[in-house]
């Protein structure tokens, strides 16, 4: 016959078995799943899998870094590709364009070189260092090729031409290429969760913006100088027509800018105030959420039934929940295990316990997201009214990503010297946590409480019959579990024979006292089980918890698809803080709280530094505080952009977020810096004051515009966060975005002004 049937597993409704595969530590996760499904094609090659089996993916942890490169690695190339477009657009020459083409990826592999100097891979983070990396690898060569064409057509030879135009750039580049390292490189010395997820990100950043300054100060003049500004046609002479026209009009608002100073100042710092101040109190606080919330389609049902069911039952309970699920027009496959769970090895059989676990369809063959299926299913299983089963949905996440030490999204712990009181403490933790409307799923980690058979031998008596504990145990075991005491050989087919007492004669725990067992002294009489041991069912909780060798019951939930984990813990700490706890008891929360917080004290710590190592490297090179205090200024004012960008975006502050603001500083001065260095060098020229203002801003505005526009457009595609798994880097591009667009306006209004008011006469 058969072997009892424990755990039932199905994939979309057809039965069949887990096979779990663990990679080593250091292995490459793609590189192992390759390998695997390699190995699967051969032997289906080898006809050695049968015909009427099929095999099929239920968990691939590949799945979402395939996702995250590919994005990336699209975000990449539509940049680089954008980027051309818009110097096309500018310069309106294909063989200066095709410059900036060609200094792109010999900046990238230099970058790369640089990454494998410091043994960094290619995964999702440098990628996406990359893709942000991409409109700002062209901001120096753009720079210093548009200022050796202005020399061309100005009438200037091409050597000539590139030797004065690099001449007057290379310092203001040198500048913006430090002020953008100063800004990132103390995040790579940051360890924890943070450093772990962002050092590569950084370093790749880092790497590119060195990788671009060397491109730009070598290989830019060298080409640019053999390209003649002559024989203009319709496009470029148009395209120049426009510029000048845009750059005259822009010449004249100066003025009246320069005129009416202390109005445009008085603007800004209004914008600032209504704008700006919200979201500096905003990152007063701990953000709201640490990582943004990723949607990779993957969903889990739990089932918990009441203590005693069998698994038939529990199975017929969760085929009614299975047929829900399937009739949904987004769902992709539907893996069920009945009978409690399997994890790699390890196997855990329940009877009350079942899970589902669902992979939707891609973002792009469905109109709904993760969270508002599960609002559905929730209402769909509700209408079910299932008796007697607690129902759980929620976003499986990624694996290996956990943000504190419980396993769910919040977890608040009570700890304390007896298990009984813990475990009351934490029913009442869970009656006031379930009415939150912020929380799912709320349970404690001692809800599950399995009966042991407890069997105490009465020594005394089974030494009469002398028999001893091992001598019952081993009796029992034959009794129940049963024992392999041979094997029946059926051609090449090895069969056990178990020898175990009949499941009609052990049906109840009552069955037990009339087993017998036979003497081991010279009586050789037999004796009842009942008559030397007391058998009796006892409750045992289904696992005991400890933290620095103290017991503690945990209570978990899962965030609603609406809150912030912010607000969630601070509601749930306040409903938990009317509990009277005994003496030598505590409620602490497992972890979220303190990573937000740790996350929110590190972005305010890495912010001023970054303004502050800004702010030295300028002062350095200008042997001066005045001009790089205007210049840093502007960064301030670029705040406005990111409030509006975050805000028409509706994305909350999370750690991206502030990595973007980082990374700002270092990007929104570089525009202030060539005007300012253009200032005065005009000035050194014998200018005024006033007059060198208007003739430097009018002849920058084309590099800013462009390269402001670069890196708009490069980071666009991370911003817009197409395809699954591009939720993460959004926050970041959309900072960056945002606050580069308005410190463009900054850079060509309020910095000027700020010059008049501050440079020295």
């Amino acid at each position: 016959g058969a072997e009892p049937e424990r755990l039932r597993v199905r994939l979309n409704d057809e039965p069949g078995i887990k096979l779990s595969i663990q990679k080593q530590p250091q292995a490459n996760t793609v590189a192992v799943v390759d390998a695997v499904a390699g190995q699967l094609d051969e032997l289906a090659r080898q006809q050695l899998i049968p015909a009427d089996i099929r095999i099929a993916r239920v968990g691939d942890e590949a799945h979402f870094i395939r996702q995250s490169l590919d994005n990336a690695t699209t975000a990449a190339l539509s940049g680089a590709v954008l980027a051309m477009l818009v110097v096309y657009l500018f310069l309106g020459s294909l063989r200066r364009t095709l410059i900036i083409g060609s200094a792109i990826p010999i900046a990238i592999l230099v970058t790369l070189a640089l990454m494998s100097l410091a043994g960094l891979t290619i995964n999702v983070m440098t990628l996406g260092g990359l893709a942000l990396g991409i409109g700002m690898l062209v901001d120096s060569t753009i720079v210093m090729l548009e200022n050796i064409y202005r020399h061309q057509r100005q009438g200037e030879s091409g050597d000539l031409a590139a030797e004065h135009g690099a001449g007057e750039v290379t310092s203001p580049i040198v500048a913006s290429t430090s002020t953008n390292l100063a800004a990132v490189l103390p995040f790579l010395f940051i360890g924890g969760l943070i450093g772990l997820l962002f050092q590569e990100l950084i370093f790749t950043i880092s790497a590119a913006i060195l990788a671009s300054m060397v491109v730009a100060l070598t290989l830019v003049p060298a080409l640019a100088g053999h390209i003649p500004a002559r024989h203009e046609g319709p496009l470029r002479r148009l395209i120049n027509r426009a510029t000048d026209a845009l750059q005259n009009g822009y010449a004249r608002a100066l003025t009246l800018a320069l005129h009416w100073g202390w109005l445009v100042l008085a603007v800004f710092l209004a914008l600032a105030a209504v704008v700006a101040w919200p979201l500096l109190q905003d990152l007063a606080q701990p953000p709201k959420n640490l990582l943004p919330k990723l949607d990779d389609g993957r969903v889990a049902i739990r089932l918990t039934a009441d203590r005693g069911v069998s698994v038939d039952a529990m199975d017929r309970l969760t085929r009614r929940v299975e047929t829900l699920v399937q009739a949904q027009p987004e769902v992709d496959s539907v893996f069920t295990t009945v009978g409690g769970f399997i994890f790699g090895r390890s196997e855990f059989e329940s009877p009350n316990r079942a899970s589902i676990l669902i992979q939707l369809k891609p973002l792009a063959e469905r109109r709904i997201a993760s969270k508002d299926w599960i609002k559905r299913m929730r209402r769909e299983v509700a209408a079910q009214q299932l008796v007697g089963v607690k129902v759980r949905i929620a976003s499986r996440g990624i694996r290996g990503l956990r943000l504190s030490r419980g396993d769910d999204d919040i977890g608040f712990r009570v700890t304390g010297p007896d298990q009984d009181t813990l475990v009351q403490l934490a029913e009442q933790m869970t009656e006031r946590l379930k009415p939150l409307p912020a929380l799912r799923n709320v349970q404690h980690s001692s809800e599950e409480v399995n009966q042991e058979l407890s069997i105490e031998l009465d020594r005394e008596r089974a030494a009469l019959y002398g028999l001893s504990a091992a001598d019952v145990g081993e009796a029992l075991r034959f009794a129940l579990e049963g024992q392999t005491v041979s094997h029946f050989i059926q051609d090449d087919r090895r069969i056990d024979l178990v020898l175990r007492l009949s499941r009609r004669d052990i049906a109840t725990p009552g069955d037990l006292d009339r087993i017998l067992l036979h003497a081991q002294n010279d009586t050789r009489t037999s004796v009842r089980l009942g008559e030397i041991a007391q058998i009796r069912l006892i409750a045992a909780p289904g696992s005991i918890l400890r933290d620095r060798q103290q017991r503690y019951v945990e209570v978990s939930a899962t965030l609603g698809a609406d809150s912030n984990l912010a607000d969630a813990v601070t509601a749930a700490q306040q409903a938990l803080a009317e509990i009277a706890l005994p003496e030598g008891y505590f409620i602490y929360e497992a972890g979220n709280l303190e990573s937000l917080k740790t996350g929110g004290q590190l972005g305010s710590l890495l912010l001023g530094l970054a303004l502050f190592l800004v702010l030295v490297v300028m002062a350095v090179q200008y042997e001066s505080l005045r001009n790089p205090l205007i210049i840093v200024a502007s960064v301030f004012f670029a705040i406005i952009g990111v409030a509006l960008g975050l805000d028409w975006t509706d994305t909350g502050i999370t750690m991206p977020v502030w990595l973007g603001l980082i990374m700002l500083v270092g990007i929104v001065v570089n525009n202030a810096i060539v005007l300012v260095e253009y200032i005065e060098l005009q000035r050194r020229r014998g200018l005024a004051r006033h007059s060198a203002i208007v003739a430097a801003a009018r002849s920058r505005l084309r590099p800013i515009l462009m390269t402001t526009i670069t890196t708009v457009v490069g980071m666009l595609p991370l911003a817009l966060a197409l395809g699954e798994g591009a939720e993460m880097l959004q926050p970041l591009a959309i900072t960056i975005v945002a606050g580069l667009l308005f410190s463009t306006l900054v850079s060509l209004l309020l910095v000027p002004v700020m010059y008049r008011y501050l440079a020295a006469r």
